[in-house]
């Protein structure tokens, strides 16, 4: 399937989707109106990786650490650390005026309730939890981590969302189930009440927050400081009618533009275009390992030599190649321990599709049936999935397209089940965050009960993971980093489909967005 071809399908679906009324009329001073790449399906930082869900988070919950701009943990909520016993012994103290949203005061004991919440499900700080003999709250102001052995990454793990500052009630919620609150301690609360599904999130400002009077406003460290009494976000599906409301002022920042779109909105002075995302985006095809016939490593190898990752990332971003870094492997280009080692094997039968079907049969694939998850509400998912269901028809798969809205893949995709009663076989997604960096945060890497969506089993997997987090120096990261690649062009729990740092948009009536995901604080009237 040609680029073009899909960028036109992807076009045309968005365009069949409800397209709100855009009645915003001239952005009042007080709101801020922007357009997140996905309405969040799940409003839980614990239970779900979705980067909308994270994005959400950094407004409503606060984290006892942050990361600056150089991806170095800061103290976010904590007054100070005190760490002894040769680094097993963390005690971290409490700032002075933490609030949640319901008035009540931050305490200890529930930041420990929401350490252990989020080790249940987020792979870096699961480490922290196998790593610890216990982690108490001895006062109201005072958290204490006794390790098992040192663990230099622990202030990393308590920066990300799983890391959501919950009240302990909300916190005892178990990690594989949904919280109904959401209450956290950040600069802007969650107007539930005005909260239309799949279209609309609005928030207030949290005027009892206390900002850090302290420190560099960078990424999420530093002072949090909400200079706007509202912020809505509106998802709408069709990126021709999000480009015209800007034009119009009817929205002032847009998160993910079309990169067909860009050059045209460039030409308007009043549009500001950046790239703030430091990480990029590493395409995913995800297989279930639990369901035949990607349980079989031979089956995913075979559909990983017939994926052309600049057909993928072209499919999206054609528009811009200067946003393209391929080949990409595990780690995002340019970060201290990518490498494009072994990433011939991504492709190398690129158009030899009766050769990838001998392969396929060799393999013992018999012509099951594949359900291919495919996101039809994030334009650049969307590509993936069409490249994907017509790459697979091509080297003889029965095919078994199902074009959802994002929210509903995010639910479908946590299904364990076989495919006759819900269950799936493959879907499309970005990879993003610190796991593009880090091994030790790196979900799609993970193995066993502690795997991501999918469930690989990859016990070596996890063996080198263990030894890249005791390496006593980044060399040694390095060449463990690079047995991790070479591994995952054998295991295949996933296809990695290329890599591009996409910018987003916003008018020059807002200032000071800071670099890292799309953050509400910090941003002010020009």
């Amino acid at each position: 399937m040609r680029r073009r071809d899909v960028l036109k399908s992807a076009m045309a679906a968005s365009a069949t989707l409800a397209a709100p009324n855009l009645a915003f009329g001239q952005a009042a001073a007080k709101t801020l109106k922007f357009v997140p790449h996905a309405d969040p399906a799940s409003l839980d930082p614990v239970w779900t990786t979705a980067d909308i869900t994270r994005n959400y988070s950094l407004a409503v919950f606060d984290t006892l650490y942050g990361l600056d701009a150089t991806l170095q943990p800061r103290l976010q909520m904590l007054a100070g650390e005190k760490i002894d016993n040769d680094g097993k012994l963390w005690t971290l103290t409490l700032r002075d005026g933490l609030k949640f949203h319901d008035g009540t005061p931050v305490l200890a004991r529930d930041c420990v309730a929401s350490i252990k919440r989020g080790g249940q499900r987020d792979p870096l700080l699961n480490l922290v939890i196998q790593r610890a003999d216990e982690i108490t709250a001895p006062d109201d102001k005072t958290i204490v981590l006794r390790l098992k052995k040192p663990f230099p990454l622990l202030r990393d793990a308590l920066t990300g969302a799983p890391a959501s500052i919950m009240p302990e009630r909300v916190a005892k919620t178990d990690g594989n189930t949904q919280i109904t609150e959401f209450i956290g301690s950040g600069p802007y609360k969650l107007n539930n009440t005005e909260r239309v599904v799949g279209a609309k999130l609005v928030f207030d400002r949290f005027d009892a927050y206390t900002p850090r009077a302290d420190g560099t406003a960078s990424f999420s460290a530093g002072p949090k400081i909400a200079y706007f009494d509202r912020v809505e976000w509106h998802s709408i599906p069709d990126p021709a009618t999000i480009a015209a409301a800007l034009t119009n002022n009817e929205i002032e920042w847009w998160e993910n533009p079309a990169i067909d779109l860009l050059p045209s909105l460039k030409r308007d002075k009043s549009m500001v275009v950046k790239t703030i995302d430091p990480y990029g985006s590493i395409g995913c095809l995800r297989f279930n390992h639990l369901n035949p016939p990607f349980d079989k490593p031979a089956v995913r190898r075979a559909v990983m030599s017939a994926c052309n990752q600049d057909e993928f990332i072209l499919a999206f971003a054609g528009a811009d190649p200067s946003i393209i870094h391929n080949p990409c492997g595990l780690f995002s280009p340019g970060s201290p321990l990518a490498s494009t080692e072994g990433t011939e094997a991504v492709g190398r039968l690129t158009g030899k599709y009766d050769q990838v079907k001998k392969d396929l049969a060799a393999a013992g694939y018999n012509g099951e049936k594949i359900v291919l998850l495919g996101p039809t509400s994030i334009p650049v998912l969307h590509a993936y999935s069409q490249v994907a269901a017509d790459l697979l028809k091509r080297i003889g798969m029965n095919v078994d397209y199902q074009a959802l809205e994002w929210g509903t893949v995010v639910q479908r995709r946590a299904s364990k089940e076989p495919i006759d009663k819900g269950g799936w076989n493959i879907f499309m997604t970005n990879l993003g965050g610190n796991g593009n960096v880090s091994p030790a945060a790196a979900s799609a890497i993970r193995s066993g009960t502690a795997a991501w969506f999918g469930w690989p089993e990859m016990p070596k997997m996890e063996a080198l993971r263990d030894s890249w987090l005791d390496a006593p120096d980044l060399a040694t990261q390095k060449s463990i980093g690079l047995d991790m690649q070479k591994l995952l062009f054998v295991e295949a729990p996933y296809v990695p489909l290329g890599y591009y740092a996409g910018p987003t948009i916003y008018r020059n009536s807002i200032k000071d967005i800071r670099d890292g995901f799309p953050q509400m604080y910090g941003v002010k009237r020009a």
